[in-house]
């Protein structure tokens, strides 16, 4: 079940937000947590009830670990123990259902023999996900940051169904209050006009731009992997159409899943802040999966030293995150490598902010022109990325690459060919190319919405109160006028789900 389904919106939302509704204002509210919780299930056993069973099984292992954690704080060796066994198992599981067939494949391929035999692994959906948040969970009991908590309240802090799927990662310490029921966490007018507004934004971004562009990223990657030669504006346009895909596609889901919970009076965190807009590769990361950057400084980068022990060690560091969390995205040399691109963008992004320090020639607030530049290296530097991200093998990224650096030459559509003054003679214009750069239509659809995804506020600013952009609150003008608009992008969004396309992050 997509939250871009008829299914969900039609069906499942509004038996599940009424039910609570009536519940939290009934003799019992407690129900009301507890009704949460199974259809939390429900939602995640729709795909697949085999997942469910695994789901259920891990929360289990992870609550008996985090109480017996809890109740041997005076022990600590044992309690550090059940740690290191519960870490184990988390990570045993995922290694399992993610990564043995990577790592057959890899020494079969090493030893020119068939000697690792997995056979095929149905990846359960969101396990990297909730893989994530039940190690938080049992690192932060051992640090005695959380409490001891009732089993049924742990369900839902870990199956949630906003963001159980793809996220916002969250952390126990910042849900479970917000489980604790009691009279001033009963919802609010302006949690379900905030919820619904922000939804309706998270559902256009997906159904209307995700999906659209995505039709201008595929026949690109799809030919590069079948050895095309592509010219430079078809690479550039399946380059530039899979960025836009992918930051649209997760934000819109993001979105989403932020409205969802505040229906029922949660609020989750922030997870993105338009990235794009970024001036450095660190400012994107603070921008970008916000809450996934946040799990890998807490859990992973701070653990192994982060910047305590030396630069030499601090970039080490900063390296083996990196390629860790690309590793966590996908079983793929493709994803290892986007890891260790922006581990090494990072690195070199420090030791930049170090020169600069030491040179007053460049030290200071920047002028526009080196902001600008700074802004332009990051946005390539992302695309780039993005590539390998996006390819399914390292020759089918070579080839977007070859492409984008002009090797094959450049070739545009000839209904293009009135820009010939312009362009010169090194670019040719013959028949339809693939891709958006090669389509008329898919040129002018990328043309508007880069800049839009420059310059426009994200959809908290959007929504929520900031002082240098109109708030749905601001005004009864305002909140007239953002009514009209999103219901007219919410009729548009739902006329376009005739076909369902899945969320690109549901695949890692």
């Amino acid at each position: 079940m997509l939250f871009s389904s008829y299914e969900f919106i039609v069906f499942f939302l509004p038996v599940v937000l009424g039910a609570y509704l009536v519940l939290t204002r009934s003799r019992y509210p407690l129900l009301a947590l507890n009704l949460l919780a199974l259809a939390s299930l429900f939602f995640y056993g729709w795909w697949k009830p085999d997942y469910l069973v695994i789901l259920i099984a891990s929360m289990v292992v992870n609550y008996g670990c985090g109480v017996w954690i809890y109740r041997t704080h005076p022990r600590p060796r044992l309690s550090k123990l059940i740690l290191t066994v519960g870490i184990a198992f988390n990570l045993g599981l995922l290694g399992y259902f993610k990564y043995a067939g990577f790592i057959a494949d890899n020494v079969n391929t090493l030893a020119g023999d068939n000697l690792l035999s997995v056979g095929e692994i149905t990846l359960p959906l969101a396990i990297s996900f909730f893989t994530f948040q039940q190690i938080a969970y049992l690192v932060d009991t051992y640090q005695t940051r959380v409490h001891e908590y009732n089993f049924s309240q742990y369900v839902l802090f870990v199956s949630f169904f906003p963001q159980l799927i793809a996220g916002p990662i969250v952390h126990h310490k910042e849900m479970m209050p917000q489980f604790k029921f009691h009279e001033t966490h009963l919802v609010k007018l302006d949690d379900i006009n905030i919820g619904l507004a922000i939804f309706c934004i998270g559902l256009f971004k997906k159904v209307v731009v995700a999906d659209t562009v995505s039709i201008y990223a595929v026949p690109v990657f799809t030919a590069a992997e079948s050895g095309a030669h592509l010219t430079l504006f078809e690479a550039w346009g399946g380059a530039m159409a899979y960025t836009l895909q992918l930051y649209y596609d997760f934000s819109g889901y993001s979105d989403m899943a932020i409205g969802l919970a505040r229906l029922f009076g949660i609020r989750l965190p922030e997870n993105f802040n338009s990235p794009y807009q970024a001036r450095s590769i660190i400012d994107f990361w603070h921008r970008w999966h916000m809450t996934l950057s946040r799990f890998l400084r807490d859990y992973l980068y701070i653990p192994l030293g982060g910047s305590r022990r030396g630069k030499v060690r601090r970039y080490a560091n900063l390296m083996v995150t990196m390629l860790l969390g690309g590793l966590w995205h996908g079983a793929g040399w493709t994803f290892v490598i986007w890891g260790g691109l922006h581990g090494l963008y990072l690195v070199v992004n420090h030791l930049w902010i170090a020169l600069k320090a030491r040179l007053p020639v460049v030290s200071g607030p920047p002028a526009s022109g080196f902001s600008f530049l700074s802004w332009l290296l990051t946005f390539l530097a992302v695309v780039v990325g993005w590539v390998f991200f996006r390819a399914e093998t390292f020759q089918g990224a070579y080839a977007v690459l070859r492409g984008m650096a002009g090797v094959n030459g450049a070739v545009l559509d000839d209904r293009l060919a009135f820009l010939a003054p312009i362009v010169g003679s090194h670019v040719t214009f013959s028949g339809v190319g693939i891709g958006a750069f090669g389509d008329l239509w898919g040129a002018v659809f990328i043309v508007i919405l880069l800049p839009i995804t420059f310059l426009a506020p994200n959809t908290l600013q959007l929504v929520g109160p900031n002082k240098r952009h109109p708030s749905i609150q601001s005004s009864r003008t305002a909140a007239i006028t953002w009514s009209v608009l999103l219901s007219v992008a919410f009729a548009v969004s739902m006329a376009r789900m005739t076909t369902v396309n899945q969320f690109l992050y549901f695949n890692f």
